[in-house]
């Protein structure tokens, strides 16, 4: 004859309400913290020229208006300036040069100046107008 219920039976049931309300919560939060991210990162207040540079001792790669390069005063074509650049600064340890382009440039120009110097480790510093 059986008194009472057996206290010491362990449940076999799992009850998922907590779990389901985590995993809701988290969902809201990753959407709420992802549409801010995108639209902060549209919100740029661009930096003033102020700083300077000592030119004498960084090369200075020029982009007129013409599309024209050059490296200091010599007129350099497009497709050598990446093997100019290399030969100039082959012996440099500050591997250093900045970069002069007129406001007409193509931001095109410039990025490809920028990733000359990105491939090869060249530091780089872009001219501003100091006004």
């Amino acid at each position: 004859m059986k008194i009472g219920k057996n206290k010491n039976k362990v449940s076999t049931e799992f009850n998922m309400s907590s779990m389901t309300d985590i995993v809701f919560l988290l969902l809201i939060f990753f959407m709420l913290t992802s549409t801010m991210v995108t639209t902060n990162a549209l919100d740029l207040v661009l930096p003033k020229g102020k700083g300077k540079t000592d030119s004498n001792k960084n090369i200075s790669v020029s982009i007129d208006k013409d599309l024209t390069f050059f490296i200091d005063k010599d007129k350099v074509e497009e497709t050598q300036l990446e093997n100019q650049l290399l030969a100039i600064l082959e012996n440099n340890e500050n591997k250093a040069i900045v970069l002069r382009a007129e406001k007409s440039v193509p931001h095109e120009k410039v990025v490809y100046v920028m990733d000359i110097a990105y491939r090869n480790g060249i530091k780089m510093v872009v001219a501003v107008n100091p006004k």
